[in-house]
């Protein structure tokens, strides 16, 4: 039997929602991409959305409305995939790496206290395999240090305080003390990338928090400014008779989303709580399995939060990680495959260009040595989870 990572869920619904935007004559950003960031607003309980070609832009774009760049730093966990870092480099700024907590894949509140400097403007929280950080002790740990804040313009200003821009790459669709993932950082960034739970196949989107100084549709305009090259007006305005003149406000950049792919959204997010189900179905199998054999695993379901069940990251404790690639390429040997969630950041090449050190971050890699991430898909069906569990048996003696 064949078991694959994390194949995309597409059925016959999406593939026609792609022919009717093929048919339509309007294939970039239009219509759909304008309704689907309203329907995707109306889930995540925010007023608005803005949807753009990755998670990674809508990390981008967000730090440069916040004017974040040059001599500023960010906080960002050493245990993350590069774009929650690299997107802070991008901008010009630096990118502050921090420890999790023990034995926790999120980062640590104490580590993020510690790292808060008068340069610090931002902290990107991330939601690690779809389950929420805790964003209370976040903000705790923010308001404590208002007095060091020092902000460089207006909406800084407003704030008044570090800003929390959460990689939600991998939460869409999860629950924290009663708030959905979009609702609890001042800002978050979704990822609709082709292994996501819910996929456009590329795409992301961004949300944020009501605040009185901040008028949404102004905020709405400025994320279609930078997404679109600066050009006050986008390809669907300019279609409008006699309405071609247009003006450049500003040498921006070029990451819309296109109606192709958010036609594949629309569709998904019409089906997406049945495939949230299946996920928890498959989790809760796992997870019953993994006892027995003795492997612990992230715990995705709580009184207060809920988990949107994206990866199913378990631990082989005791092992080290020359164990735990014999165990993945014999997985692989028998038609099963896994991976690894994640390399931390301070092990790569270009962060140990900035001066990173995997000693320095000992959570981190006790985390990292023996993690496995096993397959989850909403398609599996109940034989391939049960394979699953059979290689493993076979394999951990």
């Amino acid at each position: 039997m064949q078991v694959p990572f994390s194949p995309p869920d597409i059925g016959e619904e999406e593939i026609s929602e792609v022919i009717d935007t093929l048919r339509s004559g309007w294939i970039t950003t239009g219509p759909k991409t304008k309704r689907f960031e309203n329907e995707i607003a109306s889930y995540c309980g925010t007023s608005r959305a803005v949807c753009l070609n990755s998670a990674t832009s809508c990390l981008e774009m967000t730090l440069r409305i916040l004017g974040v760049g040059s001599g500023d730093e960010v906080i960002v966990p050493a245990y993350t995939y590069t774009a929650s870092a690299s997107v802070v480099c991008h901008v010009g700024a630096k990118p502050v790496l921090v420890d999790c907590a023990k034995g926790s894949f999120h980062l640590a509140s104490d580590a993020v206290s510690s790292a808060i400097t008068e340069k610090t403007k931002a902290v990107i929280p991330v939601d690690i395999g779809g389950v929420m950080c805790d964003y209370d002790k976040l903000f705790d740990v923010v308001e404590s240090k208002r007095s060091l804040f020092k902000p460089k313009n207006e909406i800084q200003k407003n704030f008044g305080r570090i800003i929390i821009l959460a990689d939600a790459a991998h939460s869409f669709g999860a629950e924290y003390k009663s708030k959905r993932s979009g609702q609890a950082a001042d800002f978050t960034a979704f990822s609709f990338h082709a292994v996501k739970n819910l996929t456009t196949a590329e795409g992301g989107v961004v949300t944020w928090r009501d605040r009185a100084f901040i008028d949404n549709e102004e905020l709405y305009k400025q994320y279609m400014l930078l997404s679109l090259h600066g050009q006050d007006k986008d390809a669907l305005a300019k279609t409008r008779a006699g309405a071609w003149e247009y003006d450049i406000v500003a040498p921006f950049y070029k990451c819309n989303m296109t109606d192709i792919t958010a036609s594949i959204g629309l569709v998904q997010l019409r089906r997406y709580s049945d495939m949230l189900k299946r996920r928890r179905e498959i989790i809760e199998y796992y997870n019953s399995e993994l006892k027995i054999l003795g492997i612990d695993y992230m715990h995705h379901y709580g009184d207060d939060f809920k988990s949107s069940g994206h990866l199913y990251i378990s631990r082989m404790l005791g092992r080290d990680p020359d164990f735990r690639n014999k165990v993945i390429s014999e997985m692989a040997e028998l038609g099963v495959v896994t991976n690894v969630h994640y390399k931390p950041l301070p092990m790569l090449t270009a962060y140990k260009n900035l001066g990173y050190n995997i000693n320095d971050f000992p959570n981190a890699y006790e985390l990292f040595k023996n993690e496995m991430t096993l397959p989850l898909f909403s398609k599996m069906t109940d034989e391939q989870a049960e394979y699953v569990i059979e290689c493993l048996r076979k394999i951990i003696r």
